[in-house]
């Protein structure tokens, strides 16, 4: 008999500040997306802390009575981590940790932690490693207490290497290591991505949880890991895909995020590569979240740090099935409409007009407008492929053309 199985989450408070950057709104926003930080880590959310500031506490990131407030909570509720959306500096962690008296963990560390968990292969284990020890070394010291001791004994004796500085060379040493051992293998991606002939290459981007693994798994029609969690997927899949007879290599990437650490990025920057190589990107969004305008804005930042903005690209509005505008009353005459109350055909009259025929609508689980997905990415491919060989531009035809029947 198979024993019923109960996942314990442990138990977490939220912290954020809102200030001159970040208003209550912004900061509710982000405080959302903590939390469902915080339960793809594993953690259950008991309450949110917020606090209005011009600039964040040096020493403690937030005022002193609300810490001591914090500090209250924790101890009543028996509470094991508190989850700071923002960077903590070393310090200030510290500071922190012996007010607290429990876990202290800010939101680079939460998505380091996520990645550590979701790591499959070898190559991204040691990317996220170098992610992990690059954000630790500047905290050993609040980390350990005795590190500080200088160690005695036989040889030790005298003003040998503090603890801590020893731990500190380990760190720097490992960071060195890891850094070899993932240039080797970078080395080898790019022989292996340069064996993969003259087909076009085709990326998915997009923020973290919009579906992208989905897509993948529906047009390529494989089994990739996906799910309603943060960063289900980190390592790059390829596969093969033809529509009609045009064939192509779709790939499938990391998902991005606002506040993304920047340990993270620099350690992904090479697995990145995929996307800095491809010759289409789909850009995938979820239009039913709310904030989905500012998500594209932070991949389109990220788009930037490693080259790849000038990419031809097709938008791909995706889980249209679950967008519902916010309603307006007949007689109410004070809500002012905003674009939340937008249909469908309201969001194609605006900006998105401007992109012409490089925008789509669709829903990859229902399949929804999947005939016009197909029909946009195959023209776009198929326009690449005859530019770069236009003597056997007669295989492939227009889609509408193409006198095949037979569906793929």
């Amino acid at each position: 008999m198979i024993e019923k199985q109960t996942t314990k989450y442990e138990s977490a408070v939220l912290i954020g500040i809102i200030s001159q950057h970040q208003d209550e709104e912004k900061s509710k926003e982000y405080l959302d997306e903590l939390e469902f930080l915080t339960y793809t880590a594993g953690g259950k959310v008991k309450k949110r802390f917020q606090q209005k500031l011009d600039t964040p506490n040096p020493k403690t990131f937030i005022g002193t009575g609300k810490i001591e407030e914090i500090r209250e909570y924790i101890e009543e509720h028996e509470i094991g981590s508190a989850i700071f959306d923002d960077e903590l500096t070393p310090a200030q962690q510290k500071n922190i940790e012996k007010i607290l008296k429990c876990k202290v963990v800010d939101r680079t560390y939460l998505i380091l932690d996520i990645f550590a968990q979701r790591a499959k292969t070898s190559y991204a284990r040691k990317q996220v490693e170098l992610a992990q020890y690059e954000y630790l070394l500047p905290r050993l010291v609040g980390l350990w207490t005795h590190l500080e001791r200088q160690r005695g004994g036989i040889g030790m004796r005298g003003p040998g290497e503090t603890e801590i500085e020893t731990d500190r060379r380990i760190v720097r040493d490992k960071i060195s290591l890891l850094k070899k051992k993932l240039k080797t293998i970078d080395k080898q991606m790019s022989v292996q991505r340069g064996n993969r002939g003259s087909l076009v290459r085709v990326a998915l981007v997009g923020y973290t949880n919009v579906g992208k693994s989905t897509l993948m798994n529906v047009i390529s029609k494989s089994e990739v890991f996906a799910e309603n969690k943060l960063f289900a997927t980190l390592d790059t899949t390829v596969r093969k895909v033809v529509i009609r007879n045009l064939p192509f290599l779709l790939t499938d990437t990391v998902g991005f995020i606002r506040k993304l650490p920047t340990q993270l990025v620099e350690s992904f920057k090479s697995t990145l590569d995929e996307v800095r190589e491809a010759d289409l990107l789909l850009h995938v969004v979820d239009i039913s979240h709310k904030n989905f305008e500012d998500h594209i804005e932070s991949v389109n930042e990220i788009m930037k740090d490693i080259k790849a903005q000038d990419k031809p690209v097709i938008m791909v509005f995706n889980k249209i099935d679950a967008y519902e505008p916010e309603e307006i009353e007949q007689d109410d005459l004070e809500t002012e409409k905003t674009s939340a109350h937008y249909t469908l055909e309201e969001w194609k009259q605006t900006w998105m007009n401007k992109m012409g025929d490089r925008v789509l609508f669709i829903s990859a689980t229902e399949k929804e407008n999947w005939e016009d997905f197909k029909k946009k990415v195959y023209e776009a491919v198929r326009e690449i492929h005859i530019t770069r060989f236009p003597y056997n531009d007669f295989l492939y035809p227009e889609y509408d053309k193409y006198t095949d029947d037979k569906e793929d």
